[in-house]
Order: structure tokens, then sequence, then C-alpha cells
């Protein structure tokens, strides 16, 4: 069985629905305090508890035969890692040792681990490669390093074998829209621009036009969910035939989008005009972040299928079905 710490999440769902559908079978583990457990396919066993709640733990494994483990528990928002910096290393670093702790206690190897573009901070390059120097800018960054960092000292000490995947931009939702994105609060900016013509929010704001791109607006590359669980079977495939793997892998699409660009697509895919005012600059924000994912093409041959109109009409089918997310 496959174990996904987070599974009731926006990723970790759409994972669980692949893995299912390759018939893996599945234990999720979430304490819905971000999930919701609406998103976790009932072919899965859920069990709801803390990632870093050993009785819990010892229990999944004890009474599961888990090979791998996928991690997506964390707390992810940037902004609330600068202020409350003790939660991140709490639930993100602290938390994943207990995990790591019990895995390596019921002879567990293989773990997939949901990194990020942010421990790259602000890169100067055009393009981002796995060699690009990491120096992440704030708390939530830093703990994803960190934990990359003790897993590879795991592997150096135990035989930990891994998969490090550093996602860019997540997007979309499932092609059956029976999931999707519901985050509290939204911080992402494709499901914000659709619930602003939706009616939900009175306008959009853009932070900075006056940057060093095409447009004077912020370049980010998005890939689809689905683009994204599909990475992580082809790692978790990859480990199982494998019990020495440590690859750091980008996931994203090679090309960029400015955030006009992105508010024009959803105006062309729903037909509703937005509002837009243009804001200040947000601290710490690059004019420009986009990934080669080069290396996991040449390792894996995995490769995106969706463009940006597909990530955005799938986006879009789920929101306007489900205008308050999973609460029915």
């Amino acid at each position: 069985m496959i174990l996904v710490v987070g599974g009731a999440g926006y990723i970790g769902s759409h994972s669980v629905r692949e893995l299912l559908d390759q018939q893996y079978q599945v234990v999720v583990l979430d304490n819905l305090s971000t999930g919701h457990r609406d998103a976790v396919d009932s072919r899965a066993v859920f069990v709801e508890g803390n990632l870093g709640d050993l009785e819990v733990l010892n229990h999944v494994f004890s009474t599961y035969q888990i090979e791998a483990v996928m991690h997506f528990a964390a707390n992810s928002l940037v902004g609330e890692s600068v202020i409350n910096p003790l939660k991140y290393y709490q639930n993100n670093v602290s938390a994943t040792l207990t995990l790591l702790e019990v895995m390596l206690q019921h002879d567990v190897k293989k773990f997939i681990f949901s990194s990020t573009a942010a421990t790259y901070g602000i890169p100067n390059v055009d393009l981002i490669t796995e060699g690009t120097e990491t120096n992440p800018i704030n708390p939530y960054g830093q703990s994803k390093l960190m934990v990359e960092k003790v897993i590879h000292d795991c592997h150096l000490a135990y035989g930990l074998s891994y998969v490090v995947l550093r996602y860019f931009n997540a997007a979309g939702a499932h092609v059956t829209g029976e999931i999707g994105e519901d985050h509290t609060p939204e911080s992402h900016l494709i499901p914000i621009i659709l619930q602003h013509l939706l009616g939900q929010r009175e306008n959009i704001t853009v932070f900075g036009d006056d940057y060093s791109t095409h447009d004077g607006t912020c370049i980010r590359d998005y890939i689809h969910i689905t683009d994204l669980a599909e990475a992580h079977i082809l790692s978790l495939k990859s480990l199982l035939e494998n019990n020495q793997l440590t690859e750091t892998y980008n996931l994203g699409n090679g090309q960029g989008y400015s955030v006009k660009e992105i508010i024009e697509m959803c105006e062309k895919v729903t037909g509703i005009k937005a509002n837009v005012i243009i804001g200040d600059r947000r601290p710490g924000d690059p004019a420009s972040l986009i990934a080669s994912s080069e290396k996991i093409y040449n390792n894996l041959h995995w490769k995106t299928k969706y463009n940006l109109e597909e990530i955005i009409q799938t986006a879009w089918n789920w929101h306007k079905n489900n205008p308050i997310g999973f609460q029915k």
C-alpha cells in the first residue's frame, strides 16, 4: 500500500485519484486542517490524524503494509510563514522528522517529498534547473529545503530512497470536475480570478505592472494538477524499482505566463470581463520564475499534457459547479 500524508489536500487528493486509477492501494492520513474529507476518493482508506502524532503513525504502519510514502502535508502560505515561522518549522520540519523516524522503525525506505520552487528564492537565471542555487527568502521555503537536506542525510545514514519534487504553480482541477482547488484563504491567482468572475470578489488586484517583463507583470510557470499527479506516479514507479534512488526534479511547463495573460485567458474561457486594479509590488516577488523540467523528462519520460487554456477550463468547470468548494 502507498501512504499519502496530506491526501485530503489539493495536490494530495488528485495524486490519490491517480494512484487508485492505476490500481495502487492507498491509505490517506490527514488532519483535515486545510484538506477536505470529501476530496478523498472512497476507494482509499482514510485515517484522520496529525503527521507528528507518534501513536497515529505507529497505528498506520502497524496496521497496513506500507511500501512507500508520499508526503504532501505542509503549511504553505508564504506570508503566514514570515509572521509565524515557528508554526512552519514545527509542522513542516519537526513533524516530518517524526514521520521519517516511524518509517525507518517499520523498515519503510521509499519516500516522495512535495517540495517547492520557493527553495530557489529569487534566482538570477531565466530558466531554473535543479542545479540552480537554492536560497529561500522566507520560512516556508527554508522549511522545505531543510527537509530536503534531512532526507538526503537519511539516505546516507539509513539507506532511505527518495524523490524530491519541486513544484512551480499547480493549477486546474480534475477533468471529471469531481475534485478541485478549495483553499481558505485562497492565495493562488487562477482561483482568485475565477472567484471574482463568479461575483465572489469585487475586483482583482495586480501587484505591480512595472516589472522587467513584456507587459510589466510577473511571469510564472503553471502546471495542471493532473500532470503534477502523474509525475508522482512515475516517481513512485522509479522508487519501487530502485532501492538507492536519490533524485530531485522540477515540475513545471517550461514556459511562463504573465499575470495579465492569465487574466485574459480566464476572460476568454468564461466570457466574462474582469475588473482589474493595479496595486503596489509585493516584497520579494521575482519578475519571472520558469522551470526547466528537462531532467524528469529525460529520466522518467514525463511531460505536461495540458496547456494554459485547458488548465483554466478545468478550473472554471470546478469553481462554477462548486462555488463554495467542498462545503455542499
